[in-house]
Protein backbone atom coordinates (compact mmCIF):
# COMPACT_ATOMS: atom_id res chain seq x y z
CA UNK A 1 0.00 0.00 0.00
CA UNK A 2 1.28 3.39 -1.04
CA UNK A 3 0.80 6.28 1.98
CA UNK A 4 0.16 9.74 0.27
CA UNK A 5 2.09 12.34 1.62
CA UNK A 6 -0.42 15.10 1.15
CA UNK A 7 0.58 18.65 2.39
CA UNK A 8 -2.11 20.72 4.58
CA UNK A 9 -3.02 22.80 1.22
CA UNK A 10 -4.13 26.46 2.44
CA UNK A 11 -3.29 28.31 -0.78
CA UNK A 12 -5.02 31.02 -1.85
CA UNK A 13 -5.21 30.14 -5.65
CA UNK A 14 -4.27 27.74 -7.67
CA UNK A 15 -5.65 25.77 -4.02
CA UNK A 16 -6.65 22.56 -2.90
CA UNK A 17 -8.61 20.21 -5.03
CA UNK A 18 -10.61 17.20 -3.58
CA UNK A 19 -8.72 13.95 -3.08
CA UNK A 20 -11.03 11.63 -4.93
CA UNK A 21 -11.30 14.39 -7.65
CA UNK A 22 -7.65 14.25 -8.05
CA UNK A 23 -7.75 10.16 -7.94
CA UNK A 24 -10.63 9.64 -9.73
CA UNK A 25 -8.94 11.95 -12.84
CA UNK A 26 -5.37 9.84 -12.19
CA UNK A 27 -7.81 6.81 -12.91
CA UNK A 28 -8.86 8.17 -16.19
CA UNK A 29 -5.87 9.90 -17.29
CA UNK A 30 -4.34 7.73 -20.28
CA UNK A 31 -8.27 6.27 -21.29
CA UNK A 32 -11.02 8.33 -20.45
CA UNK A 33 -14.28 6.05 -20.89
CA UNK A 34 -12.51 3.00 -22.82
CA UNK A 35 -12.12 5.98 -25.63
CA UNK A 36 -8.17 4.87 -25.59
CA UNK A 37 -7.58 8.68 -25.11
CA UNK A 38 -6.89 11.50 -22.04
CA UNK A 39 -9.69 13.76 -21.96
CA UNK A 40 -7.01 15.99 -22.99
CA UNK A 41 -6.83 14.27 -26.37
CA UNK A 42 -10.64 14.41 -27.42
CA UNK A 43 -11.68 16.62 -29.71
CA UNK A 44 -13.77 19.41 -28.37
CA UNK A 45 -16.48 18.29 -30.98
CA UNK A 46 -16.73 14.75 -29.83
CA UNK A 47 -19.72 13.18 -28.29
CA UNK A 48 -17.63 12.17 -25.20
CA UNK A 49 -16.72 15.75 -24.52
CA UNK A 50 -19.64 17.30 -25.33
CA UNK A 51 -21.10 14.87 -22.57
CA UNK A 52 -18.64 16.12 -20.18
CA UNK A 53 -19.85 19.48 -20.51
CA UNK A 54 -23.21 18.77 -20.64
CA UNK A 55 -23.07 17.15 -17.57
CA UNK A 56 -21.02 20.05 -15.83
CA UNK A 57 -23.69 22.48 -17.25
CA UNK A 58 -26.51 20.23 -15.43
CA UNK A 59 -24.86 19.59 -12.43
CA UNK A 60 -24.13 23.31 -11.95
CA UNK A 61 -27.63 24.30 -12.20
CA UNK A 62 -28.94 21.61 -9.85
CA UNK A 63 -26.19 22.38 -6.99
CA UNK A 64 -26.69 26.35 -7.63
CA UNK A 65 -30.17 25.64 -8.34
CA UNK A 66 -29.99 27.68 -11.03
CA UNK A 67 -33.12 28.76 -13.20
CA UNK A 68 -33.89 28.82 -16.86
CA UNK A 69 -33.68 32.51 -16.85
CA UNK A 70 -30.01 32.21 -17.29
CA UNK A 71 -27.26 30.51 -19.33
CA UNK A 72 -24.05 29.04 -18.18
CA UNK A 73 -20.65 29.54 -19.55
CA UNK A 74 -17.33 28.22 -19.52
CA UNK A 75 -14.78 30.56 -20.27
CA UNK A 76 -10.92 31.61 -20.82
CA UNK A 77 -9.14 34.76 -19.44
CA UNK A 78 -9.91 34.43 -15.62
CA UNK A 79 -12.09 36.36 -13.56
CA UNK A 80 -9.85 39.60 -15.21
CA UNK A 81 -11.44 39.52 -18.58
CA UNK A 82 -14.16 39.70 -17.16
CA UNK A 83 -14.02 42.95 -15.84
CA UNK A 84 -12.98 44.22 -19.41
CA UNK A 85 -16.08 42.32 -20.61
CA UNK A 86 -18.85 43.47 -18.24
CA UNK A 87 -18.36 47.06 -19.45
CA UNK A 88 -17.93 46.20 -23.00
CA UNK A 89 -21.18 44.56 -23.57
CA UNK A 90 -23.29 46.18 -20.56
CA UNK A 91 -22.38 49.57 -19.78
CA UNK A 92 -24.30 52.18 -22.49
CA UNK A 93 -22.68 55.07 -23.18
CA UNK A 94 -25.69 57.48 -21.04
CA UNK A 95 -25.08 55.18 -17.85
CA UNK A 96 -22.79 54.85 -15.21
CA UNK A 97 -21.62 51.24 -14.15
CA UNK A 98 -21.53 51.46 -10.18
CA UNK A 99 -18.88 49.61 -8.20
CA UNK A 100 -18.55 48.72 -4.54
CA UNK A 101 -15.07 48.53 -3.32
CA UNK A 102 -14.30 45.85 -0.83
CA UNK A 103 -10.50 44.98 -1.86
CA UNK A 104 -7.60 44.58 -4.56
CA UNK A 105 -9.90 42.55 -7.20
CA UNK A 106 -12.96 45.07 -6.85
CA UNK A 107 -10.66 47.89 -7.54
CA UNK A 108 -9.41 46.29 -10.05
CA UNK A 109 -12.88 45.68 -11.78
CA UNK A 110 -12.54 49.32 -11.62
CA UNK A 111 -9.96 50.20 -13.12
CA UNK A 112 -10.61 48.29 -15.97
CA UNK A 113 -14.24 49.48 -16.06
CA UNK A 114 -13.29 53.24 -16.31
CA UNK A 115 -11.64 52.61 -19.88
CA UNK A 116 -14.90 51.65 -21.28
CA UNK A 117 -17.30 54.29 -20.03
CA UNK A 118 -18.66 56.04 -17.03
CA UNK A 119 -18.03 54.47 -13.58
CA UNK A 120 -18.83 55.74 -9.89
CA UNK A 121 -18.01 54.22 -6.35
CA UNK A 122 -21.42 53.69 -4.54
CA UNK A 123 -19.75 52.52 -1.09
CA UNK A 124 -16.07 51.79 -0.25
CA UNK A 125 -14.14 50.55 3.07
CA UNK A 126 -10.79 50.86 1.58
CA UNK A 127 -10.17 53.86 3.92
CA UNK A 128 -10.11 51.17 7.21
CA UNK A 129 -7.82 48.98 4.78
CA UNK A 130 -10.81 46.55 3.93
CA UNK A 131 -11.23 45.57 7.47
CA UNK A 132 -15.60 45.17 6.54
CA UNK A 133 -17.88 44.82 3.98
CA UNK A 134 -20.46 48.00 3.77
CA UNK A 135 -23.64 48.04 5.37
CA UNK A 136 -26.27 47.80 2.54
CA UNK A 137 -27.40 51.25 3.65
CA UNK A 138 -24.19 52.84 2.73
CA UNK A 139 -24.04 51.51 -1.01
CA UNK A 140 -25.74 55.10 -2.34
CA UNK A 141 -26.32 55.16 -6.70
CA UNK A 142 -25.86 58.01 -8.16
CA UNK A 143 -28.68 60.04 -10.09
CA UNK A 144 -27.48 58.84 -13.43
CA UNK A 145 -29.19 56.00 -15.09
CA UNK A 146 -27.13 52.82 -14.14
CA UNK A 147 -25.55 50.06 -16.04
CA UNK A 148 -25.19 47.71 -13.08
CA UNK A 149 -23.88 47.24 -9.85
CA UNK A 150 -20.42 45.14 -9.24
CA UNK A 151 -19.44 43.42 -5.78
CA UNK A 152 -16.68 41.27 -4.83
CA UNK A 153 -18.38 38.72 -2.66
CA UNK A 154 -15.23 37.43 -0.87
CA UNK A 155 -12.20 39.51 -0.35
CA UNK A 156 -9.24 37.08 -0.79
CA UNK A 157 -6.84 39.15 0.59
CA UNK A 158 -8.32 40.76 3.13
CA UNK A 159 -10.58 37.72 4.53
CA UNK A 160 -14.09 39.94 4.37
CA UNK A 161 -17.08 38.36 3.02
CA UNK A 162 -20.94 40.00 1.91
CA UNK A 163 -22.99 38.61 4.28
CA UNK A 164 -26.36 39.57 2.61
CA UNK A 165 -26.24 41.35 -1.05
CA UNK A 166 -27.62 44.45 -2.06
CA UNK A 167 -30.94 44.37 -3.62
CA UNK A 168 -31.72 47.10 -5.63
CA UNK A 169 -35.12 47.28 -8.04
CA UNK A 170 -34.35 47.70 -11.44
CA UNK A 171 -30.62 47.42 -10.97
CA UNK A 172 -28.97 44.22 -12.51
CA UNK A 173 -26.59 42.79 -9.48
CA UNK A 174 -23.28 41.58 -10.78
CA UNK A 175 -20.65 39.71 -8.60
CA UNK A 176 -17.37 38.20 -9.04
CA UNK A 177 -17.60 34.95 -7.12
CA UNK A 178 -14.17 33.75 -7.90
CA UNK A 179 -13.30 32.84 -4.29
CA UNK A 180 -16.33 32.05 -2.50
CA UNK A 181 -18.99 30.00 -5.26
CA UNK A 182 -20.26 27.08 -3.93
CA UNK A 183 -19.23 27.66 -0.54
CA UNK A 184 -22.77 28.63 0.42
CA UNK A 185 -26.44 28.56 -0.75
CA UNK A 186 -27.58 31.50 -2.64
CA UNK A 187 -30.57 32.96 -4.94
CA UNK A 188 -28.82 33.18 -8.20
CA UNK A 189 -32.14 35.10 -9.77
CA UNK A 190 -31.20 37.61 -7.59
CA UNK A 191 -28.05 38.42 -9.86
CA UNK A 192 -27.88 39.10 -13.69
CA UNK A 193 -24.23 37.65 -13.68
CA UNK A 194 -22.19 35.72 -11.75
CA UNK A 195 -18.68 35.23 -13.08
CA UNK A 196 -15.76 32.71 -10.71
CA UNK A 197 -12.37 32.10 -11.82
CA UNK A 198 -12.26 27.88 -11.29
CA UNK A 199 -8.89 27.79 -9.49
CA UNK A 200 -10.48 28.12 -5.61
CA UNK A 201 -13.64 26.46 -5.30
CA UNK A 202 -14.52 24.67 -9.00
CA UNK A 203 -11.36 23.15 -10.11
CA UNK A 204 -7.58 23.71 -11.55
CA UNK A 205 -7.24 27.55 -13.19
CA UNK A 206 -7.65 28.07 -16.55
CA UNK A 207 -11.31 27.81 -16.40
CA UNK A 208 -13.75 30.71 -15.77
CA UNK A 209 -17.48 29.98 -14.85
CA UNK A 210 -20.19 32.57 -16.06
CA UNK A 211 -23.69 32.65 -15.00
CA UNK A 212 -25.41 35.25 -16.96
CA UNK A 213 -28.97 36.52 -17.33
CA UNK A 214 -30.76 35.40 -20.90
CA UNK A 215 -32.31 39.45 -20.52
CA UNK A 216 -28.67 40.80 -20.80
CA UNK A 217 -27.83 39.77 -24.21
CA UNK A 218 -30.56 42.17 -25.40
CA UNK A 219 -28.43 44.89 -24.52
CA UNK A 220 -25.09 44.07 -26.34
CA UNK A 221 -23.94 46.81 -28.29
CA UNK A 222 -22.85 46.16 -31.80
CA UNK A 223 -19.58 46.07 -32.75
CA UNK A 224 -17.75 43.91 -30.27
CA UNK A 225 -15.07 41.76 -30.87
CA UNK A 226 -16.37 38.29 -31.46
CA UNK A 227 -14.52 36.70 -28.50
CA UNK A 228 -15.60 39.59 -26.13
CA UNK A 229 -18.97 38.94 -26.97
CA UNK A 230 -20.95 37.03 -24.39
CA UNK A 231 -23.75 36.15 -27.00
CA UNK A 232 -20.61 34.46 -29.28
CA UNK A 233 -20.40 32.14 -26.74
CA UNK A 234 -24.12 31.45 -25.62
CA UNK A 235 -24.55 30.70 -29.44
CA UNK A 236 -21.84 28.63 -29.37
CA UNK A 237 -22.48 26.53 -25.95
CA UNK A 238 -18.74 27.59 -25.11
CA UNK A 239 -17.52 25.91 -28.16
CA UNK A 240 -16.51 28.79 -30.20
CA UNK A 241 -13.12 28.12 -29.98
CA UNK A 242 -11.17 25.28 -28.49
CA UNK A 243 -12.13 25.81 -24.65
CA UNK A 244 -10.05 24.09 -22.12
CA UNK A 245 -11.48 20.79 -21.73
CA UNK A 246 -9.54 18.86 -19.20
CA UNK A 247 -10.09 22.46 -16.92
CA UNK A 248 -13.77 21.43 -17.63
CA UNK A 249 -14.13 17.90 -17.44
CA UNK A 250 -12.05 18.50 -13.82
CA UNK A 251 -14.72 21.33 -12.95
CA UNK A 252 -17.09 18.35 -13.46
CA UNK A 253 -15.56 16.17 -11.17
CA UNK A 254 -15.39 18.60 -8.58
CA UNK A 255 -19.36 19.42 -9.30
CA UNK A 256 -19.85 15.74 -9.24
CA UNK A 257 -17.71 15.70 -5.43
CA UNK A 258 -19.86 18.18 -3.91
CA UNK A 259 -23.23 16.27 -4.69
CA UNK A 260 -21.92 13.63 -3.55
CA UNK A 261 -20.92 15.73 -0.20
CA UNK A 262 -24.17 16.27 -0.17
CA UNK A 263 -25.01 19.00 -2.36
CA UNK A 264 -23.73 22.90 -1.36
CA UNK A 265 -25.99 23.36 2.07
CA UNK A 266 -23.82 20.39 3.61
CA UNK A 267 -20.71 22.10 2.17
CA UNK A 268 -21.79 25.46 4.05
CA UNK A 269 -22.17 23.86 7.33
CA UNK A 270 -19.03 22.52 6.54
CA UNK A 271 -17.03 25.76 5.97
CA UNK A 272 -18.98 27.14 9.06
CA UNK A 273 -17.19 24.32 11.31
CA UNK A 274 -13.97 24.84 9.52
CA UNK A 275 -13.82 28.79 10.30
CA UNK A 276 -15.47 28.47 13.26
CA UNK A 277 -12.59 26.20 14.66
CA UNK A 278 -9.77 28.92 13.29
CA UNK A 279 -11.72 31.86 14.29
CA UNK A 280 -11.98 30.43 17.79
CA UNK A 281 -8.49 29.72 18.31
CA UNK A 282 -8.13 33.41 17.57
CA UNK A 283 -10.09 34.29 20.40
CA UNK A 284 -9.10 31.87 22.82
CA UNK A 285 -5.03 33.33 22.54
CA UNK A 286 -5.93 36.73 23.99
CA UNK A 287 -4.96 39.05 21.33
CA UNK A 288 -1.76 37.03 20.29
CA UNK A 289 -3.48 36.53 16.53
CA UNK A 290 -5.48 39.52 15.68
CA UNK A 291 -8.14 39.12 12.76
CA UNK A 292 -8.21 41.68 9.97
CA UNK A 293 -12.11 41.47 9.32
CA UNK A 294 -14.75 43.08 11.66
CA UNK A 295 -16.46 40.03 13.18
CA UNK A 296 -19.14 40.94 11.35
CA UNK A 297 -17.53 41.19 8.06
CA UNK A 298 -15.46 37.80 8.69
CA UNK A 299 -15.40 35.09 5.05
CA UNK A 300 -15.61 31.66 5.94
CA UNK A 301 -13.46 31.10 2.98
CA UNK A 302 -10.01 33.24 3.95
CA UNK A 303 -9.12 33.47 7.00
CA UNK A 304 -6.87 36.76 7.85
CA UNK A 305 -5.25 37.57 10.98
CA UNK A 306 -1.54 38.92 12.24
CA UNK A 307 0.68 38.20 15.44
CA UNK A 308 2.20 40.73 17.36
CA UNK A 309 5.73 41.63 15.84
CA UNK A 310 7.58 40.37 12.23
CA UNK A 311 9.76 38.40 14.01
CA UNK A 312 6.67 36.43 15.65
CA UNK A 313 5.47 36.14 11.61
CA UNK A 314 8.35 35.20 10.46
CA UNK A 315 8.89 31.96 13.35
CA UNK A 316 4.90 30.79 12.77
CA UNK A 317 4.92 30.43 9.20
CA UNK A 318 8.90 28.62 9.70
CA UNK A 319 7.48 26.27 12.32
CA UNK A 320 4.50 25.61 9.82
CA UNK A 321 5.39 24.77 7.01
CA UNK A 322 7.93 22.66 8.94
CA UNK A 323 4.64 20.70 9.95
CA UNK A 324 3.39 20.47 6.76
CA UNK A 325 1.45 23.52 6.55
CA UNK A 326 1.39 25.23 3.17
CA UNK A 327 0.70 29.10 2.22
CA UNK A 328 -0.46 30.18 5.42
CA UNK A 329 1.89 33.91 3.95
CA UNK A 330 -0.49 36.92 4.32
CA UNK A 331 -0.81 39.06 0.81
CA UNK A 332 2.33 41.02 0.45
CA UNK A 333 -0.34 44.12 0.39
CA UNK A 334 -1.21 43.24 4.12
CA UNK A 335 1.08 41.15 5.31
CA UNK A 336 0.54 38.75 8.79
CA UNK A 337 -1.23 35.05 7.67
CA UNK A 338 -3.67 34.08 5.97
CA UNK A 339 -5.65 30.52 5.52
CA UNK A 340 -8.15 29.93 2.81
CA UNK A 341 -10.10 26.84 3.28
CA UNK A 342 -11.95 26.55 0.54
CA UNK A 343 -14.81 23.57 -0.21
CA UNK A 344 -11.93 21.32 -0.55
CA UNK A 345 -9.46 21.95 2.40
CA UNK A 346 -10.60 18.84 4.90
CA UNK A 347 -12.28 19.96 8.30
CA UNK A 348 -8.72 17.58 9.80
CA UNK A 349 -6.41 20.30 8.10
CA UNK A 350 -8.45 23.19 9.84
CA UNK A 351 -8.21 21.16 13.31
CA UNK A 352 -4.85 20.38 12.88
CA UNK A 353 -4.11 24.11 12.26
CA UNK A 354 -6.58 25.30 14.98
CA UNK A 355 -4.38 22.97 17.54
CA UNK A 356 -0.56 24.23 15.92
CA UNK A 357 -2.27 27.99 16.44
CA UNK A 358 -2.87 26.86 20.28
CA UNK A 359 0.31 25.67 21.28
CA UNK A 360 2.57 28.59 19.56
CA UNK A 361 0.27 30.85 20.86
CA UNK A 362 1.34 29.50 24.61
CA UNK A 363 4.66 29.17 23.56
CA UNK A 364 5.55 32.93 22.56
CA UNK A 365 2.77 35.02 24.94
Amino acid sequence: MITLNRAYNFNAGPSALPLPVLQLAQEELVNFKNTGMSVMELSHRSKEFEDVLTHAKETLTELLNIPDTHEILFLQGGASLQFSMIPMNFLAPDQVGAYVLTGSWSEKALKEAKKLGKTAVVASTKEENYRSIPALDDVKLPKEEIGYLHITSNNTIFGTQWADYPSIEGVDLIADMSSDILCRQIDVSKFSLIYAGAQKNLGPSGVTVVILKKELLKRIPEGLPTMLNYETHVKSNSLYNTPPTFGIYMLSLVLDWIKEQGGVKAIEAQNHKKAKLLYTSMERSNGFYTPHATEESRSIMNVTFTLPTDELTTAFLQQAKEKGFVGLAGHRSIGGCRASIYNAVPLEACEALAVFMDEFAQANV
